[in-house]
């Protein structure tokens, strides 16, 4: 059993080491982006999701901040949780996004309140992350699980409205860790696990 693991985990990292850039590729698009915001439109670019606004607010919204400060803080946590989703596959990283894009459209289509930020991939990372494990019951999967509940299970209870702080969009952060366990669940039963 140990020397499965130490196979799974060797593949795993090798996995990782092949598209361990993507992360960064994706996180140089909102760098961009608030590069040119601050130094061009002094701050006030922004594409959020805007309530009733067009459609390319949602596939924009991840990738607009509210300034360095907040690109800096969602960059951190945006890296480490790929990289974690990743040493399981590709598959498993699109799929998180794709989940977090769907329930996003709800959220544009009836929510008040406009959002933007890489915050609700981030909550769908650790919503498919706490998930996986359980689901499959393997032990790269309980691994990466674990570590996810351990290094970054205190960002739980922003998830809640009463809990979550002024100004910061619980509802992203809601349906994106939903958008996480719809892609963990869609892969445990494309899976057959």
């Amino acid at each position: 059993m140990a020397g499965t693991l130490a196979q799974r985990l060797d593949r795993s990292l090798s996995r990782l080491k092949g598209v361990a850039l993507l992360p960064l590729l994706i996180l140089a698009v909102p760098w961009v982006q608030e590069i040119v915001d601050q130094l061009v439109f002094g701050g006030r670019w922004n594409l959020p999701m805007v309530p009733g606004g067009p459609f390319l607010g949602v596939l924009t919204a991840p990738f607009s901040h509210g300034g360095f400060g907040h690109l800096i803080s969602n960059s951190l946590w945006f890296l480490p949780l790929s990289w974690l989703v990743l040493a399981k596959s590709r598959g498993d990283y699109l799929a998180v996004w794709l989940g977090v894009y769907a329930t996003a459209i709800p959220v544009w289509l009836f929510w008040h309140q406009a959002s933007h930020g890489l915050s609700g991939v981030i909550y769908g990372l650790l919503g498919y992350l706490l998930l996986i494990g359980w689901l499959e019951r393997r032990p790269l999967s309980i691994l990466l699980s674990l570590t996810a509940l351990f290094a970054y299970g205190g960002a739980l209870p922003s998830l809640l409205p009463f809990l979550s702080p002024p100004g910061v969009s619980w509802i992203g952060h809601a349906s994106g860790f939903a958008g996480g366990v719809l892609a963990a669940l869609a892969i445990q039963r494309d899976r057959g696990a």
